[in-house]
Parts: structure tokens; C-alpha cells; sequence
């Protein structure tokens, strides 16, 4: 596509002079991560001071790993994400702990105001208007409140039905940049405990459900084995590409939904070329803002909201860490809790942790005590179904030590011995009359 001549373009570097010193830059998250203007404002290192950055998860390489760029910007995320992790948890960065569905309540309560927007959008159609692409989420809200919005311009981005429509009189600077969107895979076919997890999780789906999750093999692995269900829907954070067959097949039909019935929801989309491809123009695919999407009270309306969230560890009273390593900052709070508490209010609604009963390691993420400085992000109060590739168990409504008894069962074999010792010190008694869940196929 060429360049649509009769708009002002100019240079990535020109339109970041724009950006002044104390003020405050939203960056558009996702796959939508504007890497031409990001990079062309750190380069100001040295030149600007006292700039805070703000964004959810980021995605490419961002160059911001040196001193003049540490001097200058302070980066406080509201999501960490991999390519800036080692910037959020140094002196020149910090974290935010927020839920997805409130952020958009910062930028338009002015807690956390906006000076400048940095966003990647599709070109503008003959009535001069783009689209936010694949990450509407909090950057609908943060393009209302900014002063200044600056855009990529890109004919990679497709263009996405839905809420994220912005005209050309808002934007203050434009710059064109053709760049393949960022691609995220799953990480191939489903090993024996991926597999294992996926199949207790499909057990508990019901017809007519509305589903909630993520990107990876345990949520590829879950859709595959989907095909024979019949009118399911989506309401969820985040669309990849592990649902195009079931909609393609009919699977997925959204007949049953309450919130905006026969369409695909979501707040952003993020994955390979083909969920690109199948989003751009797409009526059926509706990408809509997090404070709407992520509401409890919305979640809520749709029948048998079933949410699977993924943890790095949890520990036997039903305390989910998702965020954190310890007090090293990993990834961040996002809508896991929105949905969660969705799914509980939901009519036979199923909210679900799904984990690896072992870390890369070999660790147990099943735990006694979680790691010294963790963060809760689902509390004990807000849990319900936890599965592993050893079966998946309900704690709500139990009592702390028939939820650790019920823990334990889904644990490791190689750690149970460890946990029935906690067990014994905590509850001062041998554990007892539990059986162990076989993993299917092993």
C-alpha cells in the first residue's frame, strides 16, 4: 500500500519532539506497540528530562537499556512485560498494581493523567478515520484524555471492528511506518502434561459457555479438544489464534451470549499473521475497551463464564501468585481477577486456575508458603477450580485443610512427601484418606 500523499507524514524523530520535559507518554500495548516512535523518543536520552512512560504490556525491542535513556525516562509499567522487565524492576522503573478494568479509570479520573499518546493505528479510510488495531484496551482511554496523540500509521495493522475508532483531526502528528506486527506462538504441540491439564480443564466445559482465556499450549490444547461442543462464546481478555477453527466450524457462534450476542469479544488481539488476517474487517470480531469488557458486572450477564487463568505458584490455603517471582516483578495483576470474579457471578459460571504441577525447574508450584515478598493476585476468598496435569479440584466453600488436602492431590508425585510434612506442621496431624489423580497417558 503506498503512502496516502495527501496526509502530513513526518519522521518518527520530528513528531517526538512533540513530547516535553515532566510530562507523562502513554504507550499503546500489545501488538500494537508503536517500536518506530518508542525508540525515536528514547533516543531524546540526554536531551529531555523527567518523562514517565506508562503502558500495559509491550512487544519488540525497545532500546532502553542505557544510561542517557535511564536519565531521562522513568518507566512506570502497568503490566511488565518481557522486553522490559529488567527497566521495571531496576532504580529507573516500578510497577503498578491495578486491575485491567480500572486502568481506563485512572486516565479518566485524571489520578493518572495523560500528557502524551504514542499509538500504532490502520490507515485512515476515505472518511479519515483508523483504528486502534488489535489493542483497544486502556488505549481508548488514554487517546480521550491525552493532550497529545501521536500515531504510527500502518498498513500491517488491520483494521478491527469495535470501539477503537479515531479520526485524523485528533491526531497532532502522524508518521507512516509499513512493519509486520509483532507474531506470538504457542510453542508447538502439547507435551503429556499440557495435554493432561487441557483435558481436565474440557471436562468441565459445558455447552453454551462463554470462555475466557489466553495465549499458549494449555489454552491451544483446551480448543482443540472443543470441537465437539456446541454453542460456545467468547467474552475475554485477550483473542489468539487457537479460536479461528472453532469459529470457522460453528463451534464458536456466540448464539448464547448475553453481552452482545453473536459476536466475538475482546479487548485486544494478539498472536500470528493468521488472527491478523481474521480479525481485519471481521463484523463478527468486536475489539472493545477494558472497562467495559473486563467489568465484573458485564462479565457476569454472560451464562456459564468459564475463565482459565494461569498462576506461577500457589500455595495450599488457595492463594494465587500470577505476577511475581518473590518481589521480582514478572508480569503483572491484568484482568485475571476481573475474570475470575466474573465467572464466579456468572450463572454456573466456572472460574479456574491452570497450572504445570511443576515448574522448568522442578519445583513444585503447589507451595506451603509462597515466596517470600510474592504477590496475591487471586486471593483465597476469590478461588474456586485448580487444575493440573493430575486433575482439578473445586476449594470453593472449603475449609483450609480440605483445601490442602485437595491441593496435595493434584500435586507432583516427587513433592508430595514435602507438602504432607507442611501439611502435618501446619494442621498438626498426618495427612490421611486422599487419593492421587493419575495423569492420563503417562
Amino acid at each position: 500500500m503506498k503512502m496516502q500523499q495527501d496526509l502530513n507524514y513526518i519522521s518518527a524523530a520530528d513528531a517526538v519532539k512533540l513530547v516535553q520535559n515532566d510530562q507523562r507518554v502513554f504507550i499503546h500495548g500489545g501488538a500494537a506497540t508503536p517500536l518506530k516512535l518508542v525508540n525515536a523518543l528514547l533516543d531524546r536520552g540526554g536531551s529531555i528530562h523527567n518523562v514517565e512512560l506508562v503502558s500495559i504490556s509491550t512487544y519488540g525491542h525497545i532500546n532502553w537499556d542505557r544510561p542517557e535513556v535511564k536519565n531521562s525516562f522513568f518507566l512506570n509499567s502497568l503490566f511488565v512485560s518481557e522486553n522490559v522487565r529488567g527497566w521495571a524492576n531496576s532504580p529507573y522503573g516500578d510497577y503498578v498494581p491495578v486491575f485491567l478494568s480500572e486502568i481506563t479509570r485512572l486516565f479518566d479520573s485524571r489520578t493518572m493523567p495523560i500528557d502524551v499518546a504514542l499509538i500504532q493505528v490502520s490507515p485512515p479510510d476515505v472518511n479519515g478515520y483508523c483504528t486502534l488495531g488489535t489493542s483497544v484496551d486502556i488505549a481508548l482511554s488514554a487517546v480521550r484524555n491525552a493532550r497529545l496523540v501521536i500515531a504510527q500509521v500502518n498498513p500491517g495493522m488491520p483494521r478491527v471492528m469495535g470501539e477503537g475508532v479515531i479520526h485524523t483531526s485528533r491526531l497532532h502528528a502522524m508518521v507512516w511506518e509499513e512493519a509486520a506486527l509483532p507474531e506470538i506462538k504457542a510453542s508447538g504441540k502439547g507435551d503429556a502434561i499440557t495435554n493432561g491439564v487441557a483435558a481436565h480443564l474440557a471436562s468441565v466445559i459445558e455447552d453454551g459457555a462463554t470462555l475466557q482465556m489466553g495465549i499458549g499450549t494449555i489454552p491451544d490444547a483446551v480448543l482443540n479438544s472443543l470441537i465437539g461442543h456446541k454453542d460456545l462464546g467468547i467474552h475475554t481478555e485477550m483473542l489468539s489464534d487457537g479460536v479461528i477453527p472453532l469459529i470457522e466450524s460453528g463451534v464458536i457462534n456466540n448464539s448464547r451470549k448475553k453481552v452482545l450476542p453473536g459476536k466475538t469479544v475482546s479487548t485486544f488481539i494478539l498472536g500470528t499473521k493468521k488472527i491478523y488476517d481474521f480479525v481485519d474487517n471481521n463484523p463478527l470480531v468486536n475489539c472493545l475497551n477494558a472497562g467495559f469488557v473486563n467489568d465484573t458486572n458485564v462479565i457476569a450477564q454472560n451464562p456459564r463464564v468459564t475463565a482459565i487463568n494461569s498462576a506461577i505458584e500457589i500455595d495450599i490455603t488457595g492463594q494465587v501468585c500470577a505476577d511475581s517471582m518473590g518481589t521480582y516483578q514478572y508480569s503483572g495483576i491484568g484482568g485475571q481477577m476481573d475474570f475470575m470474579r466474573g465467572a464466579a457471578l456468572s450463572g454456573n459460571g466456572k472460574p479456574i486456575i491452570a497450572l504445570p504441577s511443576i515448574a522448568r525447574s522442578g519445583n513444585s508450584r503447589i507451595v506451603a508458603n509462597l515466596k517470600q515478598g510474592a504477590g496475591v493476585v487471586t486471593t483465597r476468598g476469590h478461588i474456586h477450580y485448580v487444575a493440573t496435569e493430575y486433575g482439578i479440584v473445586d476449594l470453593y466453600g472449603k475449609n483450609l485443610e480440605q483445601r490442602a488436602k485437595l491441593l496435595i492431590e493434584i500435586a507432583h508425585p516427587t513433592h508430595k512427601d514435602m507438602l504432607e510434612r507442611e501439611y502435618h506442621t501446619r494442621f498438626g496431624k498426618l495427612l490421611t484418606g486422599y487419593r492421587t489423580v493419575p495423569l492420563e497417558g503417562r
